[in-house]
């Protein structure tokens, strides 16, 4: 799955597609209203920046708009303002442009979490 409409297409199945990220699985979840699920996946890996940007979306979700910024700020991420609808079509769309596999990492040689790779040595290999 490489573009949004495939990922958006994939909401009229069961399950999410095998293969997708941690965070992408999130959103598919969150996509097809199941925030407890979203949130569940989202949470299995709370160091990966991508899993936090997810939560920080979810939070938005919720209301909880402090809890929000908090993962926004784990994110690296601006505090998001805007649609909620169209944010996790951002995000969904962003992560599925950098190739993120389903280990978090890009597969592009070099890279990792959209910075190279020589800067974040412990999360890329």
């Amino acid at each position: 799955m490489h573009d949004l409409a495939s990922f958006e297409a994939s909401l009229a199945d069961d399950s999410p597609p095998g293969g997708m990220s941690r965070p992408l699985v999130a959103l598919w979840h969150l996509a097809k209203g199941d925030w407890e699920r979203a949130h569940g996946v989202a949470q299995e890996d709370e160091a990966d920046r991508e899993c936090a940007w997810v939560h920080a979306h979810l939070h938005r979700v919720e209301g909880d708009l402090g809890n929000a910024g908090y993962w926004y700020r784990r994110a690296g991420r601006p505090v998001a303002t805007g649609d909620l609808a169209a944010e996790r079509r951002a995000i969904a769309a962003e992560l599925l442009e950098r190739g993120l596999s389903s280990s978090g990492r890009e597969d592009f040689p070099g890279h990792c979490y959209g910075v190279d790779a020589t800067s974040l040595p412990s999360r890329c290999g």
